[in-house]
């Protein structure tokens, strides 16, 4: 039987680990394997602190970082074929996303920035690596996110019904998927980016694990209303946001002269994830039969529950619809690197604003690569 084989790998936003995916494309869309590699401490401290942080770094640790978090994922990817069974040369491609540390679509000079040197993949893991999926769309005037919604699209759009498609990362982002089959989406705001580093701020964990520190708080009112009416939520789609917009400073500016427990606050800002979320929806597909979660925040029952009472529909895990909820995102990336080899667009303009479809991704291929290309 002949297979379609490709891996897709990215460390999302809250910079937890590596998500890896081995998907077959020969017949659909199958998941053959996956598996979450944490990031060693010290790198992920190293990346936090680029990411969020506006402070000027050394071009030096910069370029090591880089090539620190590459070595990250060639091992990851090996590690992960080495527990499937499968030989590298199998493969037709890894995608690699990287790990962002800025992301600024707007203004005179818009870019989106992501490391993990492609080429240190490559020639680790001897497999054709494509990478740098975002900066086309952007030099195309897109804001080079969300670029999930052409995967949800192909797995969980239903003919007749409206249906969103909710990833709950360290940014939220929508996917709206009409009944007549149109596609569009944007970053709704934070999800569960400044709830970690809250948590990890007062108790040292790197996240608040079922919610636990949520479910002891009450929302403050107050703070809540002046969260909300934070610009970034008025603004119209296409919209794509960060760490390095929504980050413990933002926080900080808002608690100036307020005296609230650590649980009020971290109650109040997993609040502020559900209703802007909720509001959004509520904006743009008011007409929605329901909404498919995925994503680090479906373990997160507090957020389930709040999301549950927030949204006008039903809430479901993207589990229901038979896709596996951790590993959307890594499997967008093998579907990418598929669609770069294939020389097909990986983005649609209608969600990111690009003035067209475009090619995304760059390619880097070992010596000799030709098992990869044929």
């Amino acid at each position: 039987m002949s297979t379609d084989l490709y891996l897709g790998m990215i460390s999302g936003t809250s910079a937890d680990g590596i998500d890896v995916a081995l998907v077959d494309f020969s017949h659909g869309v199958h998941l053959l394997r996956a598996a979450t590699y944490p990031y060693a401490p010290e790198l992920r401290a190293d990346v936090l602190a680029l990411a969020q942080g506006d402070d000027a770094v050394e071009l030096d640790q910069f370029g090591r970082l880089d090539v620190r978090i590459g070595e990250a994922f060639a091992i990851a990817a090996l590690d992960l074929l080495r527990a499937a069974g499968t030989r590298m040369t199998t493969v037709r491609a890894l995608g690699s996303h990287g790990q962002t540390v800025r992301h600024r679509p707007d203004g005179p000079h818009p870019f989106t920035l992501q490391l993990g040197d492609a080429s240190v993949i490559a020639e680790r893991t001897g497999m054709v690596t494509v990478a740098d999926f975002r900066r086309a769309d952007v030099a195309a005037g897109g804001q080079g996110a969300p670029l999930l919604p052409i995967l949800h699209a192909a797995l969980l759009a239903r003919p007749g019904e409206a249906r969103a498609v909710l990833n709950l990362g360290g940014v939220a982002n929508l996917t709206l998927l009409d009944a007549n089959g149109g596609v569009r989406g944007f970053d709704t705001g934070p999800a569960n980016a400044l709830l970690d580093a809250w948590c990890q701020r007062h108790s040292g964990a790197i996240c608040d694990v079922d919610g636990a520190l949520a479910a002891r708080g009450n929302v403050d009112a107050a703070l809540l209303a002046e969260l909300l009416d934070d610009a970034y939520f008025a603004l119209p789609a296409p919209k794509s946001t960060g760490r390095e917009y929504f980050h413990l400073r933002w926080l900080d500016a808002h608690l100036a002269g307020r005296t609230l427990a650590v649980a009020d606050v971290q109650t109040t800002l997993l609040a502020l994830t559900a209703h802007s979320i909720a509001a959004a929806l509520a904006a743009h597909a008011p007409d929605t039969h329901a909404v498919y979660a995925c994503g680090g925040g479906v373990h997160n029952p507090v957020l389930m529950r709040a999301l549950t009472q927030a949204l006008p529909c039903a809430l479901r895990s993207t589990a229901d619809a038979g896709v596996d909820p951790d590993f959307v995102e890594a499997m967008a990336f093998a579907w990418l690197a598929r669609e770069r080899l294939r020389g097909r667009p990986g983005n649609l303009p209608g969600v990111t604003g690009a003035r067209g479809p475009r090619v995304l991704g760059a390619m880097h291929a070992p010596w000799p690569a030709t098992h990869a290309l044929h």
